[in-house]
């Protein structure tokens, strides 16, 4: 199974505590907890007002229930916050996949303008002027702060941001009574009528792919996704496979957040023509309604249900 009861347990309690190691006072052990300290520090933004956690925010399966965070000068962000968490095995990061590593990815928001808008150059600076990440930067990495080593640390510890204490851990690991019967039947819907193990496969219920699900008509709907990267134009329209483990606790959804709720994703996949008729290059997989009852859209909604790992249940949505 994905991982053992330990390590599960031990998940728990790093991630339970992780406000009582915000104390400068504290000395971080590992390079997983000096990167903690850097996640929730606004010392990486320009105005030292946002942390990586104002956007992805721990009570929320480190994600954003806002259709597009807003960056360090009040400025929207492009996409729809992602959740960090269940990252340690992807290989694209970003909704268009332009990270190919999490340390890759720990810089991009830093530097991003409409994110918190700080050169990687003033980032470091500020590091090695602090006595207590110079410190600790030198214990655990044996060298000075640098956009490197920032990037190991900050990876470290999403590394450790992984849940598998969730009613479907628990029902696939022998527990018939885990998950309800509206749950176990949209499992099935789930591998079998709605086709949504097709993209969303594997432990984290992600195959690292990229697809296009009609959500681009360049009109309306403009952002090119995986295209603004490749240049390859049979990529218009595509953008990475979410994750779905804690999606119950992670609205709106899609790269732009145009759905509030999992029935309205559900439906949309259902019928996608009904909400968006010209979906340029739309994946041949929804060329055909696939024909889900009101109770089956039930079913599916309470398996996604099933995948909120038990610390987010009193998040997750209706």
């Amino acid at each position: 199974m994905k991982k053992s009861i330990g390590f599960v347990v031990g998940m728990c309690v790093l991630l339970m505590s992780f406000q009582f190691r915000q104390q400068k006072d504290e000395e971080p052990e590992t390079k997983a907890q000096l990167g903690e300290k850097l996640f929730f520090d606004p010392i990486l933004s320009s105005k030292k007002t946002l942390s990586c956690a104002s956007c992805h925010k721990p009570e929320l399966a480190f994600a954003d229930t806002t259709q597009f965070s807003l960056g360090v000068d009040g400025i929207p962000t492009d996409r729809n916050t992602p959740s960090a968490m269940n990252l340690a095995g992807r290989v694209q990061l970003f909704w268009d996949g332009r990270s190919a590593s999490l340390e890759e990815q720990a810089i991009q928001p830093i530097i991003a303008p409409n994110e918190m808008n700080l050169p990687i150059a003033e980032a470091v600076s500020r590091l090695r002027e602090s006595k207590f990440y110079s410190k600790y930067f030198k214990k655990l990495f044996k060298a000075e702060p640098s956009e490197k080593n920032l990037g190991e640390a900050l990876a470290a510890y999403e590394k450790t941001l992984e849940t598998a204490n969730t009613p479907y851990d628990r029902y696939v690991n022998g527990d018939d009574s885990a998950m309800s019967p509206e749950a176990i039947r949209g499992r099935l819907l789930f591998i079998g009528k709605a086709n949504c193990a097709n993209c969303h496969s594997g432990e984290d219920f992600t195959a690292d792919r990229f697809k296009n699900i009609g959500l681009f008509d360049g009109q309306k709907l403009k952002d090119p996704g995986r295209f603004k990267i490749t240049k390859d134009s049979s990529q218009i329209g595509h953008f990475k496979v979410p994750g779905l483990r804690n999606v119950a606790v992670t609205p709106p959804y899609m790269h732009n957040g145009m759905f509030k709720t999992l029935k309205e994703v559900i439906d949309y996949y259902n019928r996608p023509d009904f909400f968006i008729k010209n979906g340029v290059n739309r994946d041949l997989s929804l060329s055909t309604p696939l024909g889900l009852s009101k109770e089956e859209i039930s079913d599916l909604e309470a398996f996604l249900k099933a995948l909120t790992d038990d610390r987010f249940v009193s998040k997750a949505t209706n």
